[in-house]
């Protein structure tokens, strides 16, 4: 008669992730909330519109980190892109005026490494900090035979609340609005795929392996501030699609927006990228963030001072074009 089986033999060590749950617990309670009324522990997390609100409306996001992952597991680097997880989300709901109220995970994987994954939501805490949000509950999945050795996907879900008169929708840019943008702190999360491919092909030096897995730039808690000025028409978060596919979902119909690249510098990254991978320039501007990780439309009156604002809030920022009056779906041109 043969033995009984467990779910520790079919790959599935309950005791693991009740560990990691119990190691994440300190990380997740230094993002906690006055709103956080139950979090990581129970089936669902419980968290309270903040009283501030008159008119509070919810806003959503979800995304995951892509294959930036590969380079990590290559790299062996697990500890920033909880990072990148967090951000990707947060900076959505951002652009809409909301202010990021709470946070959650879904950590998959073949068999669970606690120690990679302890770094991994130690990254995701970290950036829910950043960000003024609350890392409320998550979900880990052993799934054997579902991923290879080694590697695991992360996906997350923030919600931010904004109040009903303050949404950014973008209705009120204009013909002549000015466009600024705010420096990436790399690549961010996307063209990974494309990234690894001239990886493969130019073997690059240390320096450049640590730019390439910089963590995404959280915008949250300058932008909050410089949203409270009023002066911000529409914003939009520069992520896969890089500037030309990104700015035209903030614009109304009958706008374009021209985007001179020589107003700012071109990080080395992007230059090494471009050369190293013999990339067209139209293809970087479709693929990467070429340095700018935010845009934002503001009036011509207010763009100088929305531009010494964002320097004495620690922000790098320029004056990178502006509105003019189309025909027909918004458009980006990158001149």
């Amino acid at each position: 008669m043969s033995r009984a089986l467990s779910y520790r033999d079919a790959g599935v060590d309950i005791d693991a992730g009740d560990a990691l749950v119990e190691a994440i617990k300190p990380y997740a309670k230094r993002t906690m909330r006055a709103e956080v009324l139950a979090g990581i522990g129970g089936f669902g997390a419980l968290c309270r519109i903040p009283r501030k609100y008159r008119q509070p409306v919810l806003v959503s996001g979800t995304d995951g980190v892509g294959t930036k992952l590969k380079l990590a597991f290559a790299l062996g680097r697990h500890g920033t892109v909880g990072i990148d997880l967090v951000a990707m989300s947060v900076n959505d709901v951002l652009v809409q005026g909301a202010e990021p109220l709470f946070f959650l995970d879904y950590y998959a994987c073949g068999r669970l490494d606690n120690q990679v994954a302890a770094q991994v939501v130690k990254g995701i805490a970290r950036g829910c900090e950043l960000a003024g949000c609350a890392l409320i509950g998550g979900e880990t999945a052993e799934m054997p035979g579902m991923y290879p050795e080694g590697e695991y996907d992360l996906a997350g879900f923030c919600v931010g609340v904004v109040e009903r008169k303050k949404i950014i929708d973008g209705r009120a840019i204009r013909p002549g609005d000015v466009l600024i943008g705010l420096a990436s702190s790399g690549a961010h999360s996307n063209g990974y795929s494309l990234i690894r491919k001239i990886v493969e092909r130019a073997r690059p030096e240390a320096a450049m392996l640590d730019a390439l897995m910089e963590p995404t730039r959280i915008y949250v808690r300058p932008m909050l501030k410089l949203l409270a000025g009023g002066w911000i028409k529409g914003m939009a978060h520069i992520t896969g699609g890089g500037l030309v596919g990104n700015v035209p979902r903030m614009l109304p119909e009958g706008t374009h927006a021209v985007i001179h690249a020589a107003r700012w510098p071109r990080p080395a990254l992007f230059g090494w990228l471009q050369a190293q991978g013999g990339v067209a320039e139209d293809e970087m501007h479709r693929v990467f963030n070429c340095g700018i990780g935010m845009v934002l439309a503001v009036a011509p009156a207010n763009a100088r001072k929305a531009l010494e604002r964002l320097k004495r809030l620690g922000e790098v920022a320029y004056e990178i074009g502006s509105i003019e009056k189309g025909k027909g779906e918004p458009v980006a041109r990158v001149v």
